[in-house]
């Protein structure tokens, strides 16, 4: 038999080694992801070196070829289709997601609420009060006034002060 005839396995690997950048362009290029082609390739050279004995072989680095790119197709499907798999998967849990807040943003609402209270606990008790009818119970100035005995300007002083006390709680927590 001739030399282009043999069925040297390590003949073989060699021809893999010398030719590996060009197979792996290779394979590159067939399967459109340098990931899918690096698989291809381990996977390739396990499949080469786990072979006891070749068949007769006219064109060794076709037949390798032939080998890596077969490989290579199957990887390609593979990944195709996970990912369509993944995508249903993905729209499923799409569909069920909770549009809660995370319980990181539950944790900072909570601290904010303290923070405020304890801001709204350190007002005076007619600015409170000025504060929780105007944001709380939307009274006007007048409404606000009557109702705690004291002038609209009073009721505009206790609303600015509380403002400002919130602010600056506010502003030391953030």
């Amino acid at each position: 038999m001739d030399a282009l005839h043999s069925n040297s396995v390590d003949e073989l690997l060699d021809i893999y080694f010398r030719q590996e950048k060009d197979l792996r362009s290779h394979l590159q290029r067939r399967v459109g992801s340098t990931e899918l082609a690096e698989d291809a390739m381990q996977e390739t050279w396990i499949k080469l070196a786990s072979m006891e004995s070749l068949p007769p072989i006219g064109n060794k680095l076709a037949y390798l070829l032939r080998i890596a790119g077969n490989i290579a197709t199957d990887l390609h499907r593979k990944e195709r289709r996970h990912t369509g798999r993944r995508s249903e998967d993905d729209s499923a849990l799409q569909a069920i997601a909770d549009d809660g807040p995370t319980p990181e943003t539950v944790i900072i609402q909570k601290d904010l609420l303290k923070a405020l209270t304890r801001s709204l606990l350190e007002l005076p008790p007619n600015c409170r009060a000025a504060l929780l009818m105007s944001r709380c119970d939307d009274l006007t100035h007048r409404e606000i006034a009557s109702r705690l005995k004291v002038s609209e300007s009073m009721v505009a002083k206790y609303l600015a002060q509380a403002l400002r006390h919130c602010r600056d709680i506010f502003r030391s927590i953030t």
